[in-house]
C-alpha cells in the first residue's frame, strides 16, 4: 500500500491491526538504508503470530517510497512523514521501534507531539564527535562513488557479529560497483544524514522506552555514551546483547521479537 504524500511523493508500507483485542502495533522505523524486509523476514510475523499489529514503511528515497528528485531528504522531512503516516493510519496504540538513526526519528517524532504507549531504541545511543562525523560523511562519499554495494563491503563486517559475516560474505565483494547519481534515492539520504543533528533532549521522553545495544558493533556503538545518555531516561529498560551488532533484526530476529513481545505486554497489558 502507498500513502499520498503529494502528487509525486508516497509512502510504501505494510500494515497489520492487532489479532488480539487491545494489543499493541509496533511501528518499524527503519535505519538509513533499511527497508520493510528487515522487518517483514521475521520479526513482524512473529510479533503478528502472538496477536501484536505491526506497521513497516520505507522513507521517502527508499524501495517502492516515491519522492521528487529536487526534495531533500532532511531530517526533518522523514520525522513529518512519520508523523503524518501515525496520523493518517492510526495504528493501534503503537509502540514505536527504531533502528539506529530510525530510533532518533522515533523520538524526534514524539517529542512533536507523535502519540505513542512506548518506544525502543535499536543501537540509537551515540553522540557525533570526531570519529562519527567522519564515519556519517565518509558514508556519503563512499555511496557516491560505488554505490550501496561499496558501502556495505566497506563497513558491513564491522556493523554485525563475526559469525553472520561470515555466513554472509558470499554475497559480497563481488565487485559490480557504480557511482550514483545525486538525485537518486539512497544518495539524497545518505548526503543529508551526515547533516542530521543527533542532540536530543532524552529527558523529555516520559514513555516507557526500551534501549536494547549490540555489543559487536564497531561503528558506531561508544558505551560511555549509551550509558550516560541511557541514565537520562526517565522510564527506561536496558538490554546489551553480547553475540550482536548493529543489524539487530537481521542478527538476532528470534531474540528481539521475543524482547519486542515482552516489552509490548508491559506496557499495553
Amino acid at each position: 500500500m502507498h500513502l499520498r504524500l503529494t502528487e509525486t511523493d508516497a509512502l510504501y508500507y505494510i500494515h497489520h491491526a492487532p489479532a488480539r483485542a487491545g494489543a499493541p502495533t509496533f511501528v518499524f522505523v527503519n535505519a538509513l538504508t533499511g527497508s520493510t524486509d528487515a522487518w517483514e523476514a521475521a520479526v513482524a510475523p512473529a510479533l503478528r503470530d502472538q496477536g501484536f499489529g505491526t506497521l513497516s514503511y520505507n522513507f521517502r528515497g527508499q524501495a517502492e517510497s516515491l519522492f521528487d528528485p529536487a526534495l531533500e531528504l532532511t531530517d526533518a522531512v522523514i520525522v513529518a512523514d512519520l508523523e503524518r503516516l501515525l496520523a493518517e493510519l492510526q495504528p493501534a496504540r503503537p509502540i514505536l521501534v527504531g533502528l539506529s538513526i530510525g530510533g532518533l526519528y522515533a523520538a524526534r517524532a514524539v517529542l512533536n507531539g507523535a502519540q505513542a504507549e512506548g518506544l525502543v531504541l535499536l543501537n540509537t545511543l551515540r553522540e557525533i564527535g570526531p570519529r562519527i562525523d567522519w564515519v556519517n560523511h565518509a558514508m556519503a562519499r563512499i555511496v557516491a562513488h560505488g554505490g550501496v554495494g561499496l558501502f556495505l563491503d566497506a563497513l558491513f563486517p564491522l556493523l554485525v557479529n563475526g559469525e553472520f559475516a561470515a555466513q554472509a560474505r558470499g554475497n559480497f565483494l563481488k565487485g559490480d560497483y557504480a557511482p550514483l547519481p545525486p538525485e537518486h534515492g539512497h544518495m539524497n539520504l545518505m548526503r543529508n544524514a551526515a547533516e542530521t543533528d543527533w542532540n536530543l533532549d532524552y529527558s523529555a521522553l516520559t514513555l516507557p522506552t526500551c534501549v536494547i545495544t549490540g555489543l559487536q558493533d564497531r561503528v558506531f556503538l561508544d558505551r560511555e555514551v549509551v550509558d550516560r545518555l541511557y541514565a537520562t531516561l526517565p522510564d527506561a529498560r536496558r538490554e546489551d546483547w553480547p553475540e550482536a551488532g548493529h543489524l539487530l533484526p537481521q542478527e538476532a530476529a528470534d531474540r528481539l521479537a521475543t524482547s519486542l513481545a515482552r516489552f509490548g505486554a508491559e506496557v499495553s497489558p
